[in-house]
């Protein structure tokens, strides 16, 4: 099998390499009669596409999206839609120099071990540029999520560039939008400018971690024990490139808490329903969601393509040195904003649909 593609019922295949003629994804399981066209996807490929600053990649894609199947007349048909994004601004010769190399750091060599041939050019399949697609059907995914559940809103942003974290006393949700990283934290944004800057002029790179929150999830999405809502986003968030670390609610800090301060305690509202007194959880208890906000976050490497020479081997097995040429982003973890936010939609819609087929609408326990 390739697996090449994710989910359940509402499933995503991905498709195309960063130097082919084009890429793009099939979505099978979106439900009939939702109304889509490419004016409602191109905002969410707008976020990601590169070039769009001194501080991403300054490859020019316009990552215009077709759509190929599965609409008629603006509303879908229930069929599989297929989506389709050009690639218009390959330079394939930055990479003839290592056509034979290894690049430290890049999937190159496990490519080579796996397969016995690799595409070269700008990592062909396992380049980040694949993540375009994601968002395209992440798009399909938001739009049928408004219509299923119109107060659901799915939010990303960075939350630390290389060991430089937000202050989250500084928190603005208005803030997230106005500036390159996607920081809630202004303040914190114009030192990351900064720093960015520095590491550009060394050849040098940084990682980050990126926040996913979304807010308005109805409780009872997720099933025990081996399709738990909290493992589908894990599992979904390490497939994005670079990725190296997923935490859910206080994550790895839950090690450092006590029984007493980890558990959420619960009260009754003045509407007659549960309340939670914190959130340490991320909004998923058993692998169910519980109607809180569910926060996942995820550790995004340092980019592996950087000018500063690394020791490697080539094809040949002799030893090397290599410096990645072409145009690459000196903080990747910027643009994975927007892939984490498709792939939260994703996987939020394929559990309410494993939900609604298993329990039906208006079913689970009563509190009170």
């Amino acid at each position: 099998m390739s697996y090449n593609s994710f989910g359940h019922l509402f499933r995503v295949m991905t498709w195309g390499e960063s130097h082919g003629p084009a890429l793009g994804a099939t979505v099978d399981g979106c439900p009939p009669g939702i109304a889509l066209s490419a004016e409602d996807l191109q905002p969410w490929l707008d976020a990601r596409k590169p070039g769009q600053n001194r501080f991403t990649t300054q490859r020019r894609e316009a990552d215009e999206v077709e759509i190929l199947s599965g609409v008629y007349e603006g509303k879908t048909t229930g069929t599989p839609i297929q989506l389709m994004i050009r690639n218009t601004d390959q330079r394939s010769k930055d990479y003839s120099e290592i056509a034979r190399t290894f690049r430290p750091g890049h999937a190159d060599i496990t490519y080579w071990q796996k397969y016995g041939i690799r595409d070269p050019r700008g990592g062909g399949r396992s380049s980040a540029r694949e993540t375009a697609a994601r968002v395209a059907a992440g798009g399909v995914a938001r739009q049928v999520l408004a219509a299923l559940a119109p107060g659901l809103s799915i939010t990303g942003y960075m939350v630390q560039m290389g060991r430089r974290a937000i202050d989250r006393a500084r928190f603005d949700w208005d803030a997230i939008g106005t500036n390159p990283f996607w920081c809630p934290d202004a303040k914190t944004a114009e030192l990351w400018a900064s720093d960015l800057d520095a590491l550009r002029k060394d050849g040098n790179s940084v990682g980050a971690v990126i926040e996913v929150v979304a807010r308005g999830v109805p409780a009872g999405l997720g099933a025990p024990i081996y399709a738990k809502l909290d493992s589908e986003l894990a599992a979904a968030m390490m497939t994005i490139n670079a990725v190296k670390g997923v935490e859910i609610g206080a994550g790895m800090g839950a090690a450092a808490l006590t029984g007493v301060e980890n558990a959420d305690e619960i009260v009754m509202g003045h509407d007659g329903r549960p309340v939670f007194k914190s959130n340490h959880a991320g909004g998923i208890l058993g692998g169910i969601s519980t109607g809180q906000d569910v926060v996942v976050r995820f550790a995004v490497k340092p980019t592996s393509s950087i000018l500063t020479p690394r020791r490697s081997v080539t094809i040949d097995g002799q030893d090397t040195e290599v410096v990645t040429k072409g145009r690459h982003d000196p903080c990747v973890g910027i643009r994975a904003v927007p892939v984490g936010e498709a792939m939260m939609a994703c996987v939020l819609l394929d559990q309410m649909l494993m939900h609604r087929a298993q329990v039906g609408e208006g079913q689970g326990g009563r509190i009170g």
